[in-house]
């Protein structure tokens, strides 16, 4: 049973911004960078047409009733992120022993972590850029799950096992998103 005749979204494109769909391919253009992304569906359809990104698909079921509003809230995302870009700022807490984070090529490092001899490893993801300002980690990317994934990982690196997490809240925790 369909959910309604039909479901069309519209995606404004702000100023200083260039969308492209060619081939399945959107691509957004903007001031920090740019971004590509697949989509390719036989009933939602994307275009691009006036000054916005239109999302259609005549006679939805449930299912292609979701997948319109993903992908609204892809090209929305896409569009933030060439713009304004992602940034995640985690916090660096210890109460036992200082913990000591660096960042090595395409991982950050945690030393010292309760007092283990062997360093935690967190994995940079895509284009993520990650910086230590003192107790602070900021992640920063244009791409929405690139930065989301990389401040996963590092709050993961992390996790407190087989202890009591009442007494041991030692870890890196994300704080803001945005």
């Amino acid at each position: 049973m369909p959910v309604a005749p039909e479901v069309k979204h519209e995606v404004a494109i702000p100023d200083g911004v260039q969308v492209n769909y060619d081939n399945y391919i959107l691509t957004v253009k903007g001031p920090l960078g740019e971004l590509s992304r697949e989509f390719m569906h036989d009933r939602v359809k994307l275009s691009v047409e006036d000054g916005k990104v239109v999302i259609y698909c005549a006679l939805p079921k449930k299912k292609d009733y979701a997948l319109a509003g993903t992908w609204k809230a892809h090209v929305a995302n896409m569009i933030k992120g060439v713009t304004e870009g992602f940034e995640y700022h985690l916090k660096i807490l210890y109460a036992h022993f200082p913990m000591k984070v660096s960042v090595k090529g395409d991982r950050v490092v945690i030393e010292n972590f309760l007092g283990e001899k062997a360093p935690r490893y967190a994995k940079i993801f895509g284009d993520a850029k990650v910086e230590i300002k003192g107790d602070t980690v900021i992640v920063k990317s244009i791409n929405k799950e690139h930065a989301g994934q990389t401040a996963a990982n590092i709050e993961r690196a992390t996790r407190i096992k087989d202890r009591d997490p009442r007494v041991f809240q030692d870890g890196i925790y994300i704080v803001k998103k945005g």
